[in-house]
């Protein structure tokens, strides 16, 4: 079984990517990594749900809209430093947290998100 399945597929994605920009918005704690995406919310909301569809075992939704997801060239426009990486995981954490009950799963989750979080920071910064 995929992770896509083990959480209740399209609908939790759903429910968790929508948590996660509503946080990003709306939560001061997180006031950085919302400085870091100036757009409009609904189409990053789309794309990182459509990413997670196929990064978790479900339809490649990415990939069908964007081709190979690059995910680091992608963002190299951006700063992404650790406080982005760090507030990025704790508001993916506090997501998780409200929409994916089991937790073994959140926690599979997150053990696999970390490293990706850490491959897209792009600053050098003290004691990497």
């Amino acid at each position: 079984m995929t992770l896509y399945e083990a959480i209740g597929g399209a609908e939790t994605l759903q429910a968790l990517v929508a948590s996660f920009y509503w946080r990003m918005q709306d939560d001061g704690a997180y006031r950085h990594l919302r400085t870091l995406h100036p757009e409009d919310l609904a189409n990053a909301e789309d794309r990182l749900f459509k990413y997670l569809s196929g990064w978790t075992g479900g339809p490649p939704l990415f990939v069908q809209a964007y081709g190979h997801p690059r995910l680091r060239a992608r963002h190299l426009h951006v700063a992404v430093d650790r406080l982005a990486r760090d507030q990025w995981l704790a508001c993916m954490a506090d997501a998780l947290e409200e929409t994916v009950p089991q937790a073994a799963l959140r926690e599979a989750l997150m053990a696999a998100l970390v490293p990706l979080a850490d491959h897209m920071r792009n600053v050098a910064e003290p004691q990497d």
